[in-house]
């Protein structure tokens, strides 16, 4: 049997779609969809069902993926291991949101550049957005705030990002001690917030989770960039919820002040996100095991 038909199979079993698939492969859809009828014909027996939006395997199709699929990996890896090898040189194409993957993910992967590693970047803050370019071939290593559902990507927690609400000092000021406490959210009703978008989406996930209730209806700064936030608010902008590994040195300084340190502060999730298969790849296996490691003291 051909073993270019069955890589395309489960690329498609993957991918659940011919039509990303065929991207994925470099191939046209009709390519695909041939090669598909081809490895069908072959069995005697139909691998997918075909729906108005992709394709679902069938359970025979669910058996050859599981059988097929870790060996067809072993065979990329020892191919890629070779030119990997050869060429001295492999570039990792890495998607993230532009502040974490400034501050925590290129300084970890910076020892791997004199190993051989190249490093493209492109920045997103959307985590739909890093995974549909993943999925489309676009990136290879994706970290992210979303899990990916299906079989054509896999993920791996990376680290928990804790939130802090912060303001400069003469804002906290204001508040006086223990106000906050005593009262809740509602002292916080006349502070201007500071925030990345119109959906106030760290703001309103910290009021969730620390007042339950529902934070200031509008912004009196919008800044799509964390660093930007943070600076309007040390430069007394108004109140704005941080992730803490981002602030940690202006709170030491006195630049800006925690205004609530609550028992269980809010968490968000970094998931390193691949295409299921890829991490037999020598370049991005060392890429991903290099950030869990570098995790582990984040």
């Amino acid at each position: 049997m051909d073993l270019a038909l069955l890589r395309t199979f489960v690329t498609v079993h993957r991918a659940g779609s011919f039509t990303r698939a065929a991207a994925l492969l470099g191939l046209s859809q009709p390519a695909v969809t041939s090669q598909i009828r081809t490895l069908e014909r072959q069995l005697g027996r139909p691998l997918f069902l075909r729906q108005a939006r992709g394709v679902t395997p069938t359970t025979v199709g669910d058996e050859l993926a599981h059988r097929t699929a870790p060996h067809l990996d072993a065979l990329v890896e020892i191919v890629e291991a070779g030119l990997d090898d050869e060429s001295g040189v492999r570039t990792l194409h890495l998607a993230g949101p532009p502040e974490f993957t400034s501050a925590r993910v290129l300084p970890a992967l910076a020892p791997l550049v004199s190993q051989g590693l190249a490093l493209r970047t492109s920045f997103t803050g959307n985590a739909e957005e890093a995974l549909e370019g993943l999925a489309a071939g676009h990136h290879e290593l994706a970290v992210t705030t979303a899990r990916p559902r299906g079989g054509l990507l896999a993920s791996t927690p990376l680290c928990d990002e804790e939130h802090v609400l912060v303001a400069s000092p003469r804002w906290a000021a204001r508040l006086g001690d223990g106000m906050l406490l005593r009262k809740g959210a509602v002292v916080l009703e006349q502070l201007p917030v500071v925030e990345v978008h119109e959906s106030l989406p760290f703001v309103s996930r910290y009021w969730s989770s620390v007042f339950d209730s529902r934070p200031p209806a509008v912004a009196a700064v919008i800044a799509p960039d964390l660093r930007a936030a943070r600076e309007s608010a040390a430069a007394g902008a108004g109140l704005a919820v941080l992730p803490r590994y981002l602030c940690r040195g202006d709170l030491d300084s006195g630049r800006l002040v925690a205004l609530l340190e609550p028992p269980v502060p809010p968490l968000r999730t970094y998931f390193l996100v691949v295409r299921t298969g890829t991490l037999a790849l020598p370049h991005i296996a060392r890429a991903h095991e290099g950030l869990l490691r570098a995790a582990t003291a984040w």
